[in-house]
């Protein structure tokens, strides 16, 4: 009899012991995790619009990985590109700069034999430099020369094109004028990189149904290789860029359409990436964020995206060119499902992580600030007081500060006509306005209702913010080049 008892208690002892040490060693990795820099994956989309996305009101198609995304962790509503066109925007993310800073403009084409400086310190160095991995798949389009490639900028892979996708000699998806000697038909086949080297040629329409599909297997093989270490995944979907391709899995899939059918399978690319983190035991200590390069390319009618009711679309610095959703999940330490009205822009993505991470910053004068109080939900704070809508080579078309944006005297190609229908894009009318425009952002988002002339104290106070960005950047509006005080401005080579 006391033999049994004692075996009862030996085991009880054995038990407890177990629990204990099973505490212990969870406790030990969850600090484990704690201690680990943050894994870090930005996901970057072409031409997708401020309400093409189910928790900012798209209609016609379901987004569920997004939306569950942004129940889980934090979206943003002052959001905005760092210029309303795809390699401006690009280098504003990867730099911190605003992209005129850095000497850069438009949309780089074949025939241009310029891009991203080395010079420059981009936000896949700063990470490279804290020895993380890091890997760039999908659309580059910061120089397609081997200099202003991925690899001499901080990343260790790349798999992609070296410039949009309707870049290529087939001239029925054009959707804007090239001079005879440069036109479409002039251009040379569309190549696929793997490191600094052609690996294949994107020849017909078929091959781009596959890119989103690579660009995410690309992805998910990458953090399956890198879960035990820290990684920096940038992946720039060439979806939802003209002309469109989408592949078998969700082709006629949407009510909305060809466009639809896109979204939902970058829906599904956000998913899978997600599904890899959660089956490495890394979701927790990894920062996800989503968001794209500009609004939609509205004159493609049915195979363009959504501005979600802003004014106008891509290349505009109207709201629906340059404000973009913004999704951003990074456990314990953003709260979830709240969203966020504060300003924000893409140039804040490099300070901000660096600031996470512990990332050193170059001697560069930036412009992003660091909105790391805002992620975890501190929006007492207010890191970045205004918003400067520059396009072009160097136009200051308007600022915005706190709910008031001014818009400046410019002219713009616009929305307001006819639009072309699968994959041909209408010609876009210009436009100009002759005097500045205020508008009210809280009330008038879709800048329809003019109030300059009751607000002079609020004309005034922007007027403040202009005149130091015309002093800083220039502004070829009124006649400044760029780096007339400062001579740090066109950096580019």
């Amino acid at each position: 009899m006391n033999s049994f008892k004692n075996l009862k208690q030996i085991s009880s002892v054995l038990i407890i012991t177990v629990l204990l040490l099973c505490c212990n060693s969870a406790k030990e990795n969850k600090e484990q995790i704690t201690n680990k820099k943050p894994n870090v994956v930005i996901v970057f989309i072409d031409d997708m619009g401020y309400g093409d996305v189910g928790c900012y009101g798209a209609t016609g198609f379901e987004t569920p990985n997004l939306d569950q995304m942004a129940s889980k962790g934090m979206r943003f509503t002052n959001f905005y590109a760092a210029q309303p066109v795809c390699s401006a925007s690009r280098a504003g993310l990867l730099t911190g700069c605003y992209p005129n800073r850095i000497g850069f403009s438009g949309a780089l084409f074949p025939h241009h034999k310029i891009g991203l400086s080395q010079d420059e310190w981009t936000i896949a160095e700063m990470f490279k430099a804290q020895d993380y991995a890091t890997a760039c798949f999908g659309k580059w389009h910061l120089g397609w020369q081997k200099e202003f490639q991925p690899l001499q900028h901080g990343f260790d892979e790349y798999v992609g094109l070296p410039y949009s996708n309707d870049m290529w000699p087939h001239s029925n998806v054009t959707g804007h004028e090239l001079p005879k000697e440069k036109g479409r038909g002039k251009m040379p086949p569309l190549p696929l990189i793997e490191g600094n080297n052609t690996i294949d040629t994107i020849a017909s329409l078929k091959d781009q149904d596959k890119l989103t599909t690579l660009y995410t297997e690309k992805a998910v093989d990458f953090i399956n290789r890198n879960a035990d270490s820290p990684f920096f995944l940038y992946v720039p979907h060439t979806m939802g860029h003209i002309p469109l391709g989408v592949s078998d899995n969700f082709r006629g899939k949407s009510e909305q359409g060809f466009y639809g059918d896109v979204m939902m399978e970058i829906d599904w690319s956000v998913g899978e990436i997600n599904k890899a983190l959660e089956q490495n035991n890394i979701a927790d200590n990894t920062i996800v964020i989503f968001t794209t390069d500009n609004g939609p390319w509205l004159n493609f009618g049915n195979h363009a995206g959504s501005s979600g009711g802003l004014r106008e679309g891509k290349t505009t610095s109207w709201e629906g060119g340059q404000r973009v959703p913004f999704i951003i999940n990074w456990p314990n330490n953003t709260p979830e499902g709240v969203v966020c009205n504060k300003l924000a822009c893409a140039v804040d993505l490099l300070p901000t992580l660096a600031s996470i991470t512990g990332g050193e910053l170059s001697d560069n004068k930036i412009d992003g600030v660091d909105i790391t109080s805002l992620i975890k939900g501190d929006f007492k704070s207010n890191p970045r007081e205004t918003i400067l809508y520059y396009f072009g080579k160097n136009h200051l078309n308007g600022v915005r500060k706190g709910n008031w944006k001014l818009v400046l005297p410019h002219t713009w190609a616009t929305y307001d006509t006819e639009p072309g229908n699968d994959g041909h894009g209408a010609k876009r009318p210009k436009k100009t306005i002759e005097s500045p425009e205020l508008y009210n952002m809280m009330r008038d988002p879709g800048e329809q209702y003019n109030v300059y002339d009751y607000y002079p104290d609020k004309v005034g106070d922007l007027m403040l913010v202009v005149e130091q960005a015309r002093k800083e950047l220039g502004d070829l509006n009124v006649g400044i080049p760029q780096g007339t005080e400062n001579r740090e401005i066109g950096r580019l080579k």
